[in-house]
């Protein structure tokens, strides 16, 4: 019975343990522990100044922790997709949507291999499936914010990752392209791929994501969105965030 039990346990995808994540005498996320299991569907929130975005920077590997450990399933030997918020991005850089996207498959194809037939098949299915067929030599500079957003989701595929984090995917767009987009997202949970996501959305958490870790600064709730997003918790993480309660 302990052997099925052991069986049916989600591996850790992403584990942490006491983390600690800022810069000199500011720390943006103190103390945080819990796990991300492969395969799980997770929606980070919380205040302005929370520290979401720190979070998954952390994960990634672009700030070390302070204190506590980060530790990816393989030993990070193969590391997360991560799709930064749409500001990030520099629109009037010279290219156009298609090689855009193409640069998602960097890290697999390197700098000095040819980009073959079978990576050209992958960026037509992932322009296709974003709804951008037909916007590929379009320049960058010329795309909508949903446009552009959708041509960042099609490059995440060619990351062809195990693990998907998304910081805010949603902020700049319309109802029909979050509904599009989202649906992709559930596809790609749906395949096995662990997804975190920073949102805003709370009723978007609460249709979609059966998990939430919500923070100010620290770990208010982690688990079951139900029971992590109620009111208690809500006001409680509102209130640490504005340095009520420190």
């Amino acid at each position: 019975m302990a052997a099925s039990s052991a069986a049916t346990t989600p591996a850790p995808a992403i584990e942490l343990e006491e983390v600690c994540l800022g810069w000199r005498d500011k720390m943006a996320v103190r103390d945080l522990s819990g796990r991300f299991d492969k395969g799980s569907l997770t929606a980070v929130v919380g205040p302005n100044g929370a520290g979401k975005s720190t979070l998954l920077r952390g994960i990634m590997g672009w700030v070390s922790p302070q204190a506590g450990h980060i530790r990816l399933a393989g030993g990070g030997e193969q590391s997360p997709a991560f799709m930064p918020q749409q500001g990030d991005f520099d629109r009037s850089f010279p290219i156009n949507a298609r090689d855009f996207v193409a640069m998602g498959a960097w890290r697999r194809v390197g700098p000095w291999r040819g980009f073959g037939a079978a990576e050209h098949d992958r960026l037509d299915a992932a322009l296709h499936a974003v709804g951008l067929a037909d916007f590929g030599r379009r320049p960058l500079a010329t795309l909508s914010g949903g446009q552009l957003q959708r041509a960042l989701f099609a490059r995440l595929m060619l990351h062809d990752a195990d693990i998907y984090m998304l910081d805010e995917p949603f902020s700049a767009v319309d109802r029909a392209t979050t509904e599009d987009l989202m649906r992709l997202l559930l596809e790609w949970n749906g395949s096995g791929k662990t997804v975190i996501v920073v949102l805003h959305d709370l009723d978007l958490v609460r249709r979609h994501f059966p998990q939430t870790l919500l923070l100010a600064g620290q770990g208010v709730g982690w688990g079951e969105t139900a029971k992590v997003l109620t009111p208690e918790n809500l006001h409680l993480a509102r209130h640490l965030c504005a340095g009520d309660y420190l």
